[in-house]
């Protein structure tokens, strides 16, 4: 059973920066693609970053130069740095995973395994 499940979200203010991260564990694909997807309140979701297993990556405008996807291999962890957070990065952020290479898209319907979601509150 593949199960993602997120941790280090949390509270900030303006400028500052969050690690989160995603531990898969069951996902069986040597090749595929895992994401990051946001959801704020009253909004749709939207795809942040993705990271295929050729270590392709793919942001979203609104994150570029600010975030960084990246897997820790031993630890079988997806990771997504964020700095310079704004207040329109509040959301609830959602780790996903998809057999087969992805990339240049962010579109969650593309996604088959989800995580239960850590919040991300950036206050001004």
């Amino acid at each position: 059973q593949v199960q993602l499940v997120e941790s280090g979200g949390g509270s900030v203010q303006a400028g500052g920066s969050l690690r989160l991260s995603c531990v898969v564990s069951g996902f069986p694909y040597v090749i595929y693609t895992m994401g990051w997807f946001r959801q704020a309140p009253d909004k749709e979701r939207e795809g942040v970053a993705t990271i295929d297993s050729s270590a392709r990556t793919t942001y979203a405008d609104s994150v570029k130069g600010r975030s960084t996807i990246s897997k820790v291999r031993a630890e079988n962890t997806f990771v997504l740095q964020m700095s310079s957070l704004k207040p329109d990065d509040t959301a609830m952020y959602y780790c996903a995973a998809r057999l087969g290479r992805l990339w240049n898209v962010l579109r969650e319907t593309d996604f088959d395994y989800w995580g239960q979601g850590t919040q991300v509150t950036v206050s001004s």
